[in-house]
Protein backbone atom coordinates (compact mmCIF):
# COMPACT_ATOMS: atom_id res chain seq x y z
CA UNK A 1 0.00 0.00 0.00
CA UNK A 2 1.65 3.24 -0.82
CA UNK A 3 0.63 6.93 -1.36
CA UNK A 4 2.25 9.59 -3.19
CA UNK A 5 2.40 13.10 -1.39
CA UNK A 6 3.73 16.52 -2.59
CA UNK A 7 4.83 18.86 -0.11
CA UNK A 8 3.59 22.63 -0.24
CA UNK A 9 6.94 23.99 -0.42
CA UNK A 10 10.80 23.58 -0.11
CA UNK A 11 11.21 23.49 3.46
CA UNK A 12 8.85 20.57 3.86
CA UNK A 13 11.03 18.57 2.03
CA UNK A 14 13.51 18.92 3.95
CA UNK A 15 11.67 18.14 6.86
CA UNK A 16 10.06 15.12 5.50
CA UNK A 17 11.49 11.90 7.74
CA UNK A 18 11.73 7.86 6.50
CA UNK A 19 10.16 5.23 8.23
CA UNK A 20 9.29 2.26 7.46
CA UNK A 21 7.44 -0.09 9.30
CA UNK A 22 8.10 -4.02 10.23
CA UNK A 23 12.26 -3.72 10.38
CA UNK A 24 13.71 -0.11 11.24
CA UNK A 25 11.68 2.84 12.22
CA UNK A 26 12.92 6.08 12.96
CA UNK A 27 11.93 8.46 14.98
CA UNK A 28 9.62 11.59 13.99
CA UNK A 29 9.58 14.59 16.02
CA UNK A 30 8.92 17.82 13.81
CA UNK A 31 5.51 18.40 12.99
CA UNK A 32 4.85 18.99 9.33
CA UNK A 33 2.00 20.09 6.75
CA UNK A 34 0.23 17.86 4.30
CA UNK A 35 -1.99 19.91 1.33
CA UNK A 36 -1.65 22.72 4.02
CA UNK A 37 -3.22 21.43 7.09
CA UNK A 38 -0.94 20.39 10.24
CA UNK A 39 -0.01 17.09 11.07
CA UNK A 40 0.50 16.50 14.47
CA UNK A 41 2.86 13.21 15.42
CA UNK A 42 2.37 11.40 18.57
CA UNK A 43 4.93 11.07 20.62
CA UNK A 44 6.92 7.01 19.84
CA UNK A 45 6.03 4.66 22.08
CA UNK A 46 8.49 3.06 25.23
CA UNK A 47 8.69 -0.18 23.52
CA UNK A 48 8.99 -0.03 19.49
CA UNK A 49 7.46 -3.55 18.51
CA UNK A 50 4.81 -3.92 15.13
CA UNK A 51 2.21 -3.30 17.34
CA UNK A 52 2.46 -0.28 18.87
CA UNK A 53 4.27 1.19 15.49
CA UNK A 54 1.39 1.00 13.69
CA UNK A 55 -0.90 1.83 16.63
CA UNK A 56 0.97 5.26 16.87
CA UNK A 57 0.84 5.74 13.16
CA UNK A 58 -0.97 8.74 12.25
CA UNK A 59 -5.19 8.02 11.94
CA UNK A 60 -5.44 9.30 7.96
CA UNK A 61 -2.30 10.42 7.23
CA UNK A 62 0.71 8.80 5.88
CA UNK A 63 4.12 9.90 6.87
CA UNK A 64 6.60 11.06 4.26
CA UNK A 65 9.62 10.20 2.36
CA UNK A 66 11.54 12.86 0.37
CA UNK A 67 11.21 11.05 -3.09
CA UNK A 68 12.62 13.73 -5.34
CA UNK A 69 13.64 17.69 -5.67
CA UNK A 70 10.08 18.86 -6.29
CA UNK A 71 9.20 17.33 -3.21
CA UNK A 72 7.15 14.38 -4.73
CA UNK A 73 6.47 12.07 -0.82
CA UNK A 74 6.50 7.89 -0.81
CA UNK A 75 5.03 6.10 2.34
CA UNK A 76 4.91 2.03 2.36
CA UNK A 77 3.34 0.53 5.05
CA UNK A 78 4.87 -2.86 6.25
CA UNK A 79 2.44 -5.76 5.92
CA UNK A 80 2.91 -7.81 8.87
CA UNK A 81 0.12 -10.11 8.54
CA UNK A 82 1.68 -12.35 5.78
CA UNK A 83 1.76 -15.67 6.82
CA UNK A 84 4.39 -18.15 5.95
CA UNK A 85 3.69 -21.05 3.84
CA UNK A 86 4.00 -24.36 4.89
CA UNK A 87 6.27 -26.51 2.96
CA UNK A 88 5.96 -29.66 4.67
CA UNK A 89 4.38 -31.52 1.50
CA UNK A 90 7.61 -31.11 -0.28
CA UNK A 91 10.17 -31.70 1.80
CA UNK A 92 10.88 -35.57 2.55
CA UNK A 93 9.83 -37.07 5.51
CA UNK A 94 13.13 -38.07 7.23
CA UNK A 95 13.67 -34.18 7.63
CA UNK A 96 10.43 -32.89 8.79
CA UNK A 97 11.65 -33.66 12.41
CA UNK A 98 12.93 -30.57 13.62
CA UNK A 99 15.32 -32.59 16.59
CA UNK A 100 16.48 -35.08 13.80
CA UNK A 101 20.36 -34.68 12.54
CA UNK A 102 20.12 -35.23 8.64
CA UNK A 103 23.26 -36.87 8.68
CA UNK A 104 21.73 -39.98 9.98
CA UNK A 105 19.26 -40.35 6.64
CA UNK A 106 21.92 -39.09 4.04
CA UNK A 107 23.11 -42.43 2.74
CA UNK A 108 19.22 -43.42 2.32
CA UNK A 109 18.57 -40.05 0.86
CA UNK A 110 21.11 -40.29 -1.81
CA UNK A 111 20.89 -44.02 -2.32
CA UNK A 112 16.82 -43.44 -2.84
CA UNK A 113 18.24 -40.24 -5.40
CA UNK A 114 20.85 -42.60 -7.66
CA UNK A 115 17.88 -45.24 -8.13
CA UNK A 116 15.78 -42.95 -9.18
CA UNK A 117 18.09 -41.03 -11.29
CA UNK A 118 19.25 -45.02 -12.72
CA UNK A 119 15.47 -45.83 -13.57
CA UNK A 120 15.31 -42.61 -15.32
CA UNK A 121 18.35 -43.31 -17.09
CA UNK A 122 17.59 -46.57 -18.29
CA UNK A 123 13.77 -45.44 -19.49
CA UNK A 124 15.01 -42.15 -21.58
CA UNK A 125 18.06 -45.00 -23.36
CA UNK A 126 14.94 -47.65 -23.94
CA UNK A 127 12.92 -44.48 -25.48
CA UNK A 128 15.85 -43.48 -27.72
CA UNK A 129 16.53 -46.67 -28.65
CA UNK A 130 13.14 -47.28 -29.68
CA UNK A 131 13.08 -43.77 -31.58
CA UNK A 132 16.43 -44.02 -33.23
CA UNK A 133 15.43 -47.94 -34.18
CA UNK A 134 11.91 -46.38 -35.77
CA UNK A 135 13.71 -43.77 -37.70
CA UNK A 136 16.49 -46.03 -39.31
CA UNK A 137 13.60 -48.77 -40.42
CA UNK A 138 11.46 -45.73 -41.75
CA UNK A 139 14.54 -45.04 -43.88
CA UNK A 140 14.81 -48.85 -45.26
CA UNK A 141 13.31 -50.15 -48.39
CA UNK A 142 9.96 -51.29 -48.61
CA UNK A 143 8.63 -55.15 -47.72
CA UNK A 144 8.12 -55.27 -51.60
CA UNK A 145 11.41 -54.63 -52.70
CA UNK A 146 12.72 -56.54 -49.74
CA UNK A 147 10.97 -59.08 -51.46
CA UNK A 148 12.52 -58.84 -55.00
CA UNK A 149 15.97 -58.33 -53.28
CA UNK A 150 16.52 -62.20 -53.30
CA UNK A 151 15.63 -64.85 -55.65
CA UNK A 152 14.96 -68.45 -55.43
CA UNK A 153 16.31 -70.83 -58.07
CA UNK A 154 15.74 -74.66 -58.51
CA UNK A 155 18.70 -76.17 -60.29
CA UNK A 156 16.92 -79.37 -61.29
CA UNK A 157 15.06 -77.51 -63.91
CA UNK A 158 18.05 -76.89 -65.32
CA UNK A 159 19.95 -79.23 -67.29
CA UNK A 160 23.17 -80.13 -67.64
CA UNK A 161 25.31 -77.63 -70.33
CA UNK A 162 22.33 -75.52 -70.59
CA UNK A 163 21.83 -71.69 -69.47
CA UNK A 164 18.45 -70.39 -68.09
CA UNK A 165 17.67 -66.50 -67.60
CA UNK A 166 15.93 -64.80 -64.43
CA UNK A 167 15.11 -61.48 -63.57
CA UNK A 168 16.47 -60.15 -60.39
CA UNK A 169 16.24 -56.69 -58.94
CA UNK A 170 15.52 -55.45 -62.70
CA UNK A 171 18.68 -57.53 -64.13
CA UNK A 172 18.89 -60.49 -66.03
CA UNK A 173 20.40 -63.50 -63.83
CA UNK A 174 22.02 -66.31 -65.94
CA UNK A 175 22.22 -69.53 -64.18
CA UNK A 176 24.41 -71.96 -66.44
CA UNK A 177 24.93 -76.01 -65.53
CA UNK A 178 28.54 -76.24 -66.97
CA UNK A 179 29.86 -79.65 -68.07
CA UNK A 180 32.68 -81.47 -66.97
CA UNK A 181 34.14 -80.64 -70.56
CA UNK A 182 33.80 -77.44 -69.76
CA UNK A 183 35.09 -77.18 -65.91
CA UNK A 184 38.36 -78.79 -66.93
CA UNK A 185 38.56 -76.18 -70.00
CA UNK A 186 37.88 -72.91 -68.00
CA UNK A 187 40.10 -74.13 -64.90
CA UNK A 188 43.41 -74.80 -67.30
CA UNK A 189 43.33 -70.92 -68.74
CA UNK A 190 46.79 -69.10 -68.38
CA UNK A 191 44.90 -66.33 -66.28
CA UNK A 192 48.20 -64.10 -66.62
CA UNK A 193 47.32 -63.43 -70.08
CA UNK A 194 43.83 -62.09 -69.64
CA UNK A 195 42.66 -58.49 -69.14
CA UNK A 196 41.22 -59.13 -66.35
CA UNK A 197 42.56 -62.04 -64.61
CA UNK A 198 40.15 -64.35 -62.42
CA UNK A 199 40.61 -68.35 -61.77
CA UNK A 200 37.80 -70.04 -62.27
CA UNK A 201 37.54 -71.50 -58.63
CA UNK A 202 36.88 -68.03 -57.60
CA UNK A 203 33.97 -67.40 -60.04
CA UNK A 204 32.17 -70.84 -59.17
CA UNK A 205 31.45 -72.18 -55.83
CA UNK A 206 30.67 -75.40 -56.93
CA UNK A 207 31.88 -76.20 -60.21
CA UNK A 208 28.90 -77.29 -62.46
CA UNK A 209 27.11 -74.57 -61.61
CA UNK A 210 28.20 -70.78 -62.77
CA UNK A 211 26.15 -67.75 -61.31
CA UNK A 212 26.11 -64.78 -63.45
CA UNK A 213 24.43 -60.78 -64.05
CA UNK A 214 23.69 -60.98 -67.54
CA UNK A 215 24.73 -56.98 -68.33
CA UNK A 216 27.86 -56.69 -70.39
CA UNK A 217 30.76 -54.21 -68.83
CA UNK A 218 31.13 -52.02 -71.66
CA UNK A 219 28.03 -50.63 -72.05
CA UNK A 220 25.31 -52.73 -70.62
CA UNK A 221 23.89 -54.65 -73.07
CA UNK A 222 22.57 -58.07 -73.00
CA UNK A 223 24.99 -61.10 -74.31
CA UNK A 224 23.84 -63.96 -75.58
CA UNK A 225 24.72 -67.29 -73.77
CA UNK A 226 26.16 -70.13 -75.48
CA UNK A 227 27.55 -68.23 -78.34
CA UNK A 228 31.13 -66.84 -79.33
CA UNK A 229 34.37 -67.58 -80.25
CA UNK A 230 35.22 -69.20 -76.74
CA UNK A 231 31.35 -70.69 -76.10
CA UNK A 232 30.60 -68.84 -73.11
CA UNK A 233 28.88 -65.91 -73.76
CA UNK A 234 29.17 -62.85 -76.54
CA UNK A 235 27.83 -59.24 -76.89
CA UNK A 236 26.00 -58.42 -80.19
CA UNK A 237 26.14 -55.11 -79.64
CA UNK A 238 29.75 -54.22 -79.65
CA UNK A 239 31.22 -57.78 -80.00
CA UNK A 240 32.26 -58.68 -76.71
CA UNK A 241 33.22 -62.24 -76.50
CA UNK A 242 33.51 -64.05 -72.77
CA UNK A 243 34.16 -67.25 -72.04
CA UNK A 244 32.23 -70.02 -69.93
CA UNK A 245 33.12 -68.73 -66.94
CA UNK A 246 32.34 -65.29 -67.90
CA UNK A 247 35.75 -63.40 -68.15
CA UNK A 248 36.25 -61.13 -70.77
CA UNK A 249 38.57 -62.80 -73.62
CA UNK A 250 38.31 -60.59 -76.82
CA UNK A 251 35.87 -57.24 -77.32
CA UNK A 252 36.01 -53.37 -75.55
CA UNK A 253 34.74 -55.20 -72.36
CA UNK A 254 37.55 -54.04 -69.75
CA UNK A 255 35.39 -56.41 -66.65
CA UNK A 256 34.40 -60.02 -66.35
CA UNK A 257 30.74 -60.51 -66.58
CA UNK A 258 29.96 -59.54 -62.62
CA UNK A 259 29.23 -62.48 -60.17
CA UNK A 260 26.26 -61.87 -57.41
CA UNK A 261 26.31 -63.19 -53.55
CA UNK A 262 23.96 -66.58 -53.45
CA UNK A 263 24.49 -69.30 -51.13
CA UNK A 264 22.95 -72.80 -51.94
CA UNK A 265 20.63 -73.90 -49.04
CA UNK A 266 20.55 -77.77 -50.68
CA UNK A 267 21.71 -79.59 -53.38
CA UNK A 268 18.72 -78.13 -55.88
CA UNK A 269 17.95 -74.98 -54.01
CA UNK A 270 19.96 -71.63 -55.07
CA UNK A 271 19.39 -68.20 -53.23
CA UNK A 272 20.82 -65.23 -54.92
CA UNK A 273 20.74 -61.99 -53.12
Amino acid sequence: MHKLVKSPNINNYFKATKQVFGSVSVEVTEPFSVKGKDVQVPESPLKLTEYSIAASAPKGQLLAQAGGFRGVAQVRLAHTDVQIPDYDFYRRKELKDPTTNSRESEDYRKGTSYIIMAAGGLGAAYAAKNSVTKFVASMGAAADVLALAKIEVNLSEIPEGKNMTFKWRGKPLFVRHRTQDEIQKERAVNITGLRDPQPDEDRATKPEWLVLIGVCTHLGCVPIPGVGDYGGYFCPCHGSHYDASGRIRKGPAPLNLEVPPYEYTSDTTLIVG
